[in-house]
């Protein structure tokens, strides 16, 4: 085991590591923020440190390759209070089609609800109002490649709505899982959101246009169109490890440690520790964005309960995630596994 761990922190502290030039911040210059938002309350409680998560289907957001670790039909709805009163749902299901090969499907729904409009001329509101609507459709693919080794890859068709401009996106994830003892210890990897840039469009950025002002007599009120600039996908790679301890033979310790490297922001780490109690009880705490330029976010913490419902299994799981300015957030997340 010593020899496995070794090469897998010095590669984290590689990619935490470096010359300040080379992270300089880009923060709000992609478009598909929200599929950056982390749709399970376990790993959230967990500081978000998900990619080497050893089981669940709430892993496979931070790596898809945990696809392939799933032996059993399984079904995923959170939750999530976010700022400002936005609601944030989403829905996943993955199910084995082989003893080696799983398929799985994802629904996010954000919605910010209805807003005011306001202007310059008018600031109390020109009796219109308008909601922000986004929605991302994904389809992954995993497969156990061997006892230790699981690999997988999904696509997402995704739609960001601001009453009526939009855009769509397509993007990629791909992600691996390594087992490195019997004992528990694993090494994640993940590539999130790769794909093409992407531009606005709509009725919203519809315009008047006057070819020549200086000539009379002319079409002064052309229907034209704004274009915007194309802008990049959220992209995030992560490289993570979990390690378990076994306190009792009831009791069980997990701790995981991640570094991200996003596209639009600089490298931070995340950490979780996770207790567990014979398989009925968990309770969680982490730190996310640690070393971040300017981070916002922080502490972590939640809990879990798990049992029987029949033949199958529920978890039901609740995350806090604090915040430097804006609120505090929330996730409540039920998994159903069936057997």
């Amino acid at each position: 085991m010593r020899k496995l761990l070794h090469p897998a922190v010095m590669i984290m502290l590689v990619v935490l590591s470096g010359d300040a030039a080379w992270a300089q911040s880009k923060v709000g210059s992609t478009v598909g923020a929200f599929l950056r938002i982390e749709p399970g309350a376990r790993g959230a409680a967990l500081g978000n440190a998900g990619v080497a998560l050893p089981d669940g289907i709430d892993a496979v957001y931070y790596n898809t390759g945990a696809i392939g670790l799933l032996d059993r039909t399984t079904v995923q709805y959170t939750h999530s209070m976010w700022f400002a009163d936005i609601s944030f749902d989403y829905v996943a299901f993955a199910l084995p089609v082989t003893g080696t090969s799983t398929i799985f499907a994802s629904m996010t729904a954000l919605n910010s609800g209805e807003i005011d409009v306001r202007t310059v001329d008018q600031p109390l509101g020109t009796g219109e109002r308008y909601d922000v609507a986004n929605v991302a459709l994904g389809l992954g693919y995993g497969r156990r490649i061997t006892s230790r080794f699981a690999v997988g890859l999904q696509a997402n068709y995704a739609t960001e709505r601001i009453w009526h401009t939009s855009n769509r996106i397509m993007t990629f994830n791909v992600g691996t899982v390594y087992r490195l003892n019997d004992a528990g210890a694993i090494l994640g990897f993940s590539l999130a959101n790769l794909g093409p840039r992407a531009r606005y469009s709509g009725g919203d950025l519809a315009v008047q246009f006057n070819p020549d002002p200086d000539q009379h007599g002319n079409n002064s009120a052309l229907p034209a169109e704004q274009f915007t600039d194309e802008f990049p996908l959220p992209g995030v790679f992560r490289l993570g490890i979990s390690v378990p301890y076994d306190v009792s033979a009831s009791s069980r310790l997990l701790f995981l440690a991640e570094a991200l490297h996003p596209n639009d922001n600089s490298e931070s780490a995340n950490l979780g520790v996770e207790w567990t109690w014979s398989q009925r009880l968990a309770l969680r705490v982490g730190y996310q964005t640690l070393f971040q330029e300017d981070g916002e976010l922080g502490l972590t913490a939640g809990f879990g309960v798990e049992g029987p419902l029949g033949a199958n299994r529920y978890h039901l799981s609740y995350a806090w995630a604090g915040h430097d300015h804006l609120q505090d957030t929330h996730r409540i997340t039920l998994v159903l596994r069936f057997h």
